[in-house]
């Protein structure tokens, strides 16, 4: 009798409890000699990237000691022709052979620090008084130019390369997929945190050193990443098939006869307006708009968040080891990422990863507030900094993953593009931000904002949830299971 009841118990069980998913499959293998060239071509392109974006402000910080003007400027021009050039970079990177617009970025991308590095020496041996007179003006102002092009090639071969590429290269296997972003990631925080050590310690001998490192540097490797680019190009067939590229059906109708109307002599705004439209309309846009508004943000140990540490009481040396902590932190999240998504998928994992970081910042930002020690209160903003980090790049590799599913083939560039545009927008916000709150006191102001744009992002994104699946919490199979084994209770009484 007991075993029928059990039987039956079992059997109401299996109807009453939601069906399990299936196990999720091993990422298909990736073969190395494809993979090896992808890496070796990204870490060249990133490390140099990295090391030339910090070189050019310490050289440039160098050269002109008595004031910030220069490098404000040279920092503010290139991060603005970012935000207004990178659309009209990914059109060009939907528009062009894939092999043509990698190898065009790469050498673009070198040709400007060449140059750039040439024109510091000049600054450096004299002209213009050293930078101070019309002569060191002008060449800084083509310094400025050549900066803007370094980052919209930079841009170009981020987005083509992480974003098409690697899609084309796992072969519709999202686990594939997963273990490229990670590794891509990895390499970029490889070299955010050595690349601007390397730098420093060549300028620690002489500026003059460091430019000649920076200019080997890029001289040595536009070769190798061409080359080793282009093996990848021959070795994946689907790199070779020509772009697929969206109908003007998949824009608004509205939205294009609004555009159609506008008048020609607005041309230029309505190259603007065209991919702005497109991008919030797609189904990406929230995902894509929670991770770009982490962005607006100064607890990430910047300039900013760094001079509120030194007012608080901690060294450079203190400060110094504390990022680099931080970074390990990062890195770790690029492991923790797949095995995460191999349990619960991409949409939950992101959902986890940014609530994560909001916990981890609210944590952090309450001690700024309510600590009397200012050393304790920064201490513990560290913490809750530094933990967030893991979330931070969870959610970014997570929603990379649903835009490289979500976005047409012919459509990635110029979404990335404007992605890429959206968040160079708010990091400026936390630049102008911090303009206004400029005090180390007031840095308790900037946190808060900084953790309310992580909670709208959060919130962005459980939007995103709720529109896609209906609910953000199984609540219906919580309440199912719980009646189940209610059920089972009763029926072990009866068979007792």
């Amino acid at each position: 009798m007991g075993s029928g009841i059990s039987e039956d118990t079992r059997s109401g069980t299996e109807l009453l409890l939601p069906a399990a998913p299936p196990p999720p499959l091993p990422p298909r293998h990736l073969p190395k000699n494809i993979t090896l060239r992808l890496y070796l071509s990204h870490l060249l392109s990133t490390w140099n990237s990295r090391v030339f974006e910090f070189g050019a402000l310490l050289f440039i910080a160098n050269l002109h000691p008595d004031t910030l003007l220069p490098g404000s400027l040279y920092a503010l021009v290139r991060g603005v022709s970012a935000v207004l050039c990178s659309p009209w970079v990914g059109r060009h990177v939907d528009s062009g052979d894939r092999l043509r617009v990698v190898r065009v970025s790469i050498v673009a991308q070198r040709v400007a620090v060449v140059l750039s590095c040439g024109g510091l020496l000049v600054v450096k041996n004299g002209v213009g008084a050293a930078g101070k007179g019309a002569g060191g003006a002008l060449v800084m102002g083509v310094l400025a130019v050549l900066a803007c092009c370094e980052k919209l090639a930079s841009v170009g071969n981020l987005i083509a390369v992480e974003r098409d590429w690697v899609v084309l290269i796992a072969g519709g296997d999202e686990g594939a997929l997963l273990v490229l972003n990670s590794q891509m990631r990895r390499i970029d925080l490889f070299c955010k945190l050595l690349g601007p050590l390397a730098v420093s310690a060549a300028d620690g001998i002489s500026t003059v050193v460091a430019i000649y490192v920076v200019l080997g540097l890029n001289l040595a490797s536009v070769g190798v990443e061409c080359f080793a680019i282009a093996d990848v190009y021959r070795m994946v067939p689907a790199l070779q098939e020509p772009k697929t590229h969206p109908t003007s059906a998949s824009a608004p109708l509205e939205d294009q006869e609004r555009i159609e109307t506008l008048p020609q002599p607005h041309s230029y705004l309505r190259s603007i307006y065209t991919p702005i439209s497109k991008y919030l309309h797609h189904s990406a846009a929230l995902p894509s708009l929670a991770l770009s508004i982490v962005y607006f943000t100064v607890l990430n140990f910047g300039a900013q968040m760094i001079t509120y540490l030194l007012a608080s009481g901690y060294t450079p040396l203190h400060i110094s080891s504390v990022r680099g902590i931080s970074v390990l932190f990062e890195i770790s999240a690029t492991w923790l990422a797949p095995l995460v998504m191999s349990r619960v998928g991409p949409i939950r994992g992101c959902l986890w990863s940014v609530n994560w970081q909001l916990l981890c910042v609210a944590g952090g930002v309450s001690t700024v507030w309510f600590s009397e020690d200012p050393k304790m209160a920064a201490g513990g903003l560290i913490l809750g900094v530094i933990f967030s980090r893991i979330g931070l790049w969870g959610f970014d590799l997570f929603v990379q993953i649903i835009i490289q599913d979500e976005v047409e083939p012919g459509y990635r560039g110029s979404f990335s593009a404007t992605e890429a545009s959206v968040q160079n927008t708010f990091e400026l916000g936390s630049y102008a931000m911090t303009a206004i709150f400029a005090r180390p006191a007031e840095f308790r102001y900037l946190a808060v904002v900084s953790a309310v744009a992580v909670l709208l992002a959060a919130g962005l994104f459980a939007g995103f949830v709720r529109k896609r699946r209906g609910h953000l919490v199984h609540t219906p199979a919580c309440f199912g299971m719980m009646e189940v084994k209610r059920r089972a209770e009763g029926y072990q009484r009866l068979a007792s």
